[in-house]
């Protein structure tokens, strides 16, 4: 028997957080993505739960949902530079390297255009190929490559010329085998 909706977003709600907030670099913007989503889900859990993996359903719900609302969001928004945002508030580091190191690949992260973002989190977060990628974004192969060719060109002339970013970088927790978590 299915889990209700209420055990799933339960049992789901973190994982959940973590994938949306990867995608968008903002912890608030994730949640406002996985509230729009579970809201839709809701309604419609007797076909969702009816999938064969319902979480994978959700998590490709909350990448459709990103897509688009990036595109919604960025014709209504003006969006301040980082360094307006430093000049109203100093910037407080954090104690922890592993933290820092995670908060400046996200903030790298946030620099490049959404289908490269989507595409690099779904290979090193997902841990997708570039068959499953091309799939999520609709798109081809050859261009999933691209994507993430030029999204790791684009984190090398940011960083320090170094290899690109690890999976552990990309990533605010470490990736589970299950591409449905």
């Amino acid at each position: 028997m299915p889990p209700t909706f209420e055990e799933f977003a339960a049992a789901r709600l973190d994982p959940l957080l973590r994938y949306a907030t990867a995608l968008t670099c903002d912890a608030y913007l994730a949640e406002d993505v996985v509230q729009e989503v579970l809201m839709r889900v809701q309604q419609r859990w007797p076909r969702v739960s009816g999938t064969a993996q319902p979480a994978a359903y959700v998590k490709r719900m909350i990448l459709n949902e990103y897509l688009s609302w990036r595109r919604r969001k960025a014709s209504r928004d003006v969006a301040l530079a980082h360094a307006d945002l430093d000049l109203l508030t100093a910037p407080v580091a954090d104690t922890t390297g592993r933290f820092d190191e995670r908060q400046a690949m996200t903030a790298t992260l946030a620099t490049l255009p959404r289908k490269q973002r989507a595409a690099v989190v779904l290979r090193y977060y997902e841990g997708l190929d570039d068959t499953e990628i091309a799939d999520a974004l609709g798109c081809s192969v050859g261009t999933v490559r691209s994507h993430i060719s030029r999204a790791l060109g684009a984190l090398r002339a940011r960083g320090d010329g170094a290899a690109p970013p690890s999976p552990a970088t990309i990533a605010t927790t470490g990736r589970t085998t299950d591409h449905a978590s």
